[in-house]
């Protein structure tokens, strides 16, 4: 398998990260001198406790995507690895952070980092999330939404991109697949209208649908040259 990421934008966002977290450090700080030297000064206090937070879930959102190792790339670069290279891995180089082009057809992959178990209600069309660490769910962005929604939209994305980019060619379905990269992420998503794998379980489910449901080689190749085959640096 070939991988092609956008390291130049990899770096830029970790940085943007650090500057933000480093930032809300001092923005709290800030607010905490004022509350204890102060305390009639509530308006600066509240102020900068507020901004100081909203700053922390920010950088807290830079850093687990583009800080934290192993960011949601590297996992599925890791669950993708030993893929013949037919298949070419981008990350963040189309409309859509990850996207996988090769003989299973064009998926766009929605790396999912919750813990619990996930159940897909079919009564209410939508994934619940039982259990998980509450901290994180609070204070790291751990919360399950609606990723159906997300990866229809993704998809979409991925489709838009590659119609514009190759309007000459009669680009096929783009599909997503939400993929659990949590081991502690215990799945009951029987009756979901879109695969949703463990990562473990990635590769075997690439290899399957590339037999099943083969894509036509000739227009993989064609829409493959057409990206770029190194990494942008």
């Amino acid at each position: 398998m070939k991988i092609v990421s956008n390291t130049r934008l990899i770096k830029k966002n970790k940085k943007i990260g650090q500057i933000l977290t480093i930032g809300a450090l001092i923005v709290l700080a800030v607010g905490l001198y004022y509350s204890f030297t102060q305390p009639e000064q509530i308006t600066i206090t509240f102020g900068a406790l507020l901004f100081g937070f909203l700053m922390t879930q920010i950088g807290i959102y830079f850093g687990n995507r583009w800080g934290r190792s192993p960011r949601p790339d590297e996992l599925l670069t890791s669950g993708l690895k030993g893929l013949e290279d037919k298949y070419t891995l981008y990350h963040y180089v189309t409309d859509v952070p990850h996207a996988l082009i090769g003989p299973a057809g064009i998926i766009a992959l929605v790396p999912i980092s919750v813990g619990g178990t996930i159940i897909y209600d079919e009564n209410k069309n939508r994934f619940r999330q039982k259990g998980g660490n509450l901290y994180l769910k609070i204070f790291g962005q751990e919360g399950l939404g609606r990723p159906d929604v997300e990866a229809q939209y993704t998809a979409t994305d991925l489709e838009k991109f590659l119609k514009k980019k190759f309007p000459d060619i009669e680009i096929p379905s783009v599909d997503a697949i939400l993929v659990f990269t949590n081991p502690k992420a215990r799945l009951e998503t029987n009756g979901s209208p879109l695969p949703a794998i463990p990562l473990e379980k990635l590769k075997d489910y690439i290899r399957k649908r590339g037999k099943e449901k083969p894509a036509s080689l000739a227009l993989i190749q064609q829409i493959q040259k057409g990206l770029p085959e190194e990494d942008l640096v």
